[in-house]
């Protein structure tokens, strides 16, 4: 493929302007176009940064369907998933006129499992009518459905606790002895995916992949030329959580409803093997209350010696024990005993690993959830491991986002997944934010570690929110400081004041959209993957510096490793993942041509730090001042 090709099919006169109305020509898209199909001839990797408004996506779309190789695209949210595939993908297909075929393939936790719902309605136990009448319409859908995606099913929220019950996991699985393997929707998804010439799938399905490959096992994907990783940024957490091993107290909970169910179901005959199931269901939830009332990432060692925690451990790794030894004997009796006898065995296992001493490349730590609870190791460098899949695999390799440098550098990128092409690039946004943007930093706030610091935050934005008259993203770094700032604005505002977790995110973002004059508060999941375009967003106000908390037990443990290796984990991770992070937040302000708006950053380091200015470089130049009339002004003039 020749780059005037891809030049041509992404310029003014191309089939793509003719068939997307208002589609612009944009020289970072055609550059960005010819490196994808540079790098899809020669074989080579790329690492690639395209600003907002680039137009990425298409970027990399035009040239892999053109090319004729087999190509996965891994996304890092499901919602971009289905927008690649229900949207972008069929737009270029029908542009280029390329007769490729293209799937879907998500984890399996995402298509309905027809025998898991037959359990769920045998069993009859739910925790709420609600649930009893979830089930209800999920069983009306199951003979409408083709693909069993449960996002078609827009009705139940998919964080709803219902599906748990009606999609399988790899523990619960029956495989090729299910009596509905012939109809299994992820069988059919990962068969259209093998024959398709581009795949859309995400990063935890990457990476549950090469886990398997690593262990070997069948992988998941279909064999392919190229793999790009789009939303890349996100890649090394991802990783890490994969690369590690981890066990949930709802693991445990589940083994132990399946076993009696497929018990009650199958056999039926000694009421102790129920009693045995029930008892490990009262120790799982006994556990979770010996971690302590509180939601909390810790250190294991910071609970590993107390002496009720220690007795609550040992109670669920024995009746864990008990219950594998009543599964032994069944398993020959019945595929769905089998299956939990299987389970059983896994997970006595694991927990007994994730219990005791571990490796010590690795950090030992645990989560506490509401209702439940989840054992961790995490590796603390996934560098080695990731290049040498990256390696085994012997694909092209393009990894693109909005946020990858650091003060223009690829470095720290590279770095945490061990990638060693030099071949990479970086495109600015289109967008004239010299006119369209104005940076402001307030003056006279406290420094962020100060109790009064919110307080002042806010003080802060309500002018400028008055004057802008709605339309604000106020995101902030933590949940504290945001339900602070949620009781310090009640009444104090002539708009509407939304706050995260008052309702689910689509449907807070859906409403914002519509108000066109709101005021929205929240924290890590609005920072990206978030786009408002238009009037509706004028304003993003972030309260400080984005730097990880301290406290994490993850990054605690990777700064002392990092220490005792003679480096500087400041410079070397904590300061760039900030950077990354800001560039974020900041992005969700600018999103079209015609947008304007003031992006208010309150944290003082960014004048009288050193380091101040890394972050200021690392976004897009635009007009920068301390004074607030200045700031009225243009919105006033934005306004009018």
């Amino acid at each position: 493929m020749q780059d005037s090709d891809v030049s041509y099919l992404l310029g003014e006169e191309g089939p793509i302007a003719k068939l997307v109305p208002g589609f612009a020509a944009r020289e970072q898209q055609q550059e960005m176009a010819e490196r994808v199909a540079a790098a899809l001839d020669t074989g080579e990797h790329l690492i690639a940064e395209a600003g907002t408004g680039t137009g990425k996506t298409f970027a990399y779309l035009v040239p892999a369907l053109m090319s004729k190789s087999k190509v996965l695209i891994s996304t890092g949210t499901k919602n971009l998933q289905d927008q690649l595939f229900h949207k972008d993908l069929p737009i270029v297909s029908k542009a280029l006129g390329v007769p490729a075929t293209v799937a879907l393939l998500k984890g399996r936790a995402n298509y309905l499992c027809l025998h898991r719902l037959d359990l769920a309605e045998q069993e009859g136990r739910f925790r709420t009518p609600e649930m009893a009448h979830s089930v209800i319409q999920i069983r009306e859908w199951s003979v409408k459905t083709v693909s069993g995606d449960i996002a078609e099913m827009s009705s139940i929220s998919e964080d709803d606790m219902i599906w748990s019950s009606v999609t399988s996991t790899s523990d619960n699985c029956l495989g090729s002895d299910c009596g509905y393997f012939d109809k299994c929707h992820l069988i059919e998804a990962r068969r259209q995916a093998q024959a398709a010439d581009v795949v859309v799938i995400n990063h935890h399905l990457l990476f549950a992949d090469m886990m398997l490959r690593e262990e070997g096992f069948s992988e998941l994907l279909p064999q392919a030329d190229a793999i790009i990783v789009d939303e890349a940024h996100q890649l090394a957490e991802v990783a890490s959580s994969f690369f590690g091993e981890s066990l949930s107290g709802n693991q445990l909970l589940e083994l132990a409803r399946d076993s009696e169910a497929e018990y009650l179901t199958e056999i039926n005959e000694d009421p102790n093997f129920i009693r045995i199931a029930s008892v490990l269901q009262k120790l799982t939830k006994d556990l979770r209350l010996a971690f302590g009332a509180e939601q909390r990432r810790a250190d294991w060692q910071s609970i590993a010696r107390d002496k009720e925690f220690k007795k609550a451990l040992l109670a669920v790794s024995k009746q864990l024990t008990k219950l594998e030894k009543q599964l032994n004997p069944l398993a020959e009796r019945s595929k769905g005993l089998e299956s939990c006898y299987e389970r059983c065995v896994e997970l006595r296992s694991r927990f007994t690993k994730l219990t005791t001493d571990v490796p010590e490349d690795h950090i030992h730590w645990f989560e506490t959830h509401r209702r439940s609870f989840t054992l961790h190791i995490t590796p603390f460098d996934i560098s080695e491991i990731f290049h040498s899949q990256m390696q085994s695999m012997n694909v092209v390799w393009m990894f693109t986002s909005a946020t990858l440098t650091v003060a223009n550098s690829f470095d720290h990128f590279k770095q945490r997944l061990g990638i060693e092409t030099d071949n990479t690039a970086i495109w600015d946004s289109p967008f004239d934010y010299s006119k369209q943007a104005v940076m402001y930093v307030p003056e006279s706030l406290p420094e962020p570690t100060a109790a009064e610091y919110t307080e002042a935050v806010v003080e802060k934005a309500l002018p400028i929110i008055e004057a802008c008259q709605g339309g604000v993203f106020f995101l902030f770094t933590s949940h504290k400081a945001l339900q602070q700032a949620a009781e310090l604005l009640d009444g104090e505002l002539d708009v509407p004041l939304m706050v995260q977790g008052d309702k689910p995110r689509d449907v807070l973002l859906s409403e914002f959209r519509h108000y066109g004059n709101a005021v929205l508060l929240g924290t890590s999941s609005f920072w990206e993957g978030v786009d408002v375009r238009g009037e509706a967003l004028t304003c993003v106000i972030i309260d400080k510096l984005p730097f990880a908390s301290p406290g994490d037990p993850v990054l605690k443990a990777r700064i002392d490793n990092m220490r005792k290796k003679g480096g500087n984990p400041f410079i070397d991770f904590q300061l760039p993942s900030a950077v990354i992070t800001l560039k974020q937040g900041a992005g969700r302000l600018i999103r079209d041509v015609n947008d304007r708006g003031v992006l208010m950053l309150c944290d003082p380091r960014l004048m009288t730090k050193s380091y101040g200015n890394i972050f200021i470089d690392s976004l897009p130049s635009m007009m920068k001042t301390r004074n607030q009339q200045k700031v009225e002004g243009f919105l006033k003039l934005t306004n009018s």
